[in-house]
């Protein structure tokens, strides 16, 4: 059975996910480190050590083919897509073979203009539409999953 795996720090989608989740009766991983711990009804926590990318690793190491995995994090998204599971950000887009090589790229180029004392703009500010997108791409994934699995 698949589940639903949640990259929780700073993910402003988790009670949303959560309630999605439960209509399919998926079970859920809420994966945060120590200064972002959290507790949610109907969900289970794992709390790890804070570090660059503790949480990203303990999470690909927990996924398995078909799950679905909650993060805005593409290089976390990249390895969720090799180990066949479904990764989707918290605004609703699902990352795929089609369209992660180039987000990689562009947060590769975004980096080497930090570094060389470039700015770049920060995210847009959040808006409702962003939940709706969000619920609706995922209960169209969840959906597919489902169907997938009954066959």
């Amino acid at each position: 059975m698949a589940k639903l795996l949640i990259d929780a720090d700073g993910c402003p989608v988790v009670d949303l996910a959560i309630a999605t989740a439960q209509r399919f009766q998926l079970p859920i991983l809420l994966l945060c480190d120590t200064a972002h711990d959290m507790q949610r009804e109907g969900a289970e926590t794992i709390t790890v050590s804070k570090g660059a990318d503790a949480v990203d690793f303990v999470l690909v190491n927990r996924v398995k083919k078909g799950d679905v995995v909650i993060t805005q994090d593409y290089g976390l998204a990249a390895m969720v897509l090799a180990k066949q599971g479904y990764p989707i950000d918290q605004n609703g887009r699902i990352y795929s073979a089609e369209n992660i090589d180039q987000l990689l790229h562009g947060r590769h180029v975004a980096k080497k203009i930090r570094q060389a004392g470039g700015r770049m703009k920060g995210p847009k500010k959040r808006r409702p539409e962003d939940n709706e997108n969000f619920e609706k791409n995922l209960v169209n994934l969840l959906e597919k999953i489902t169907a997938n699995s009954e066959r």
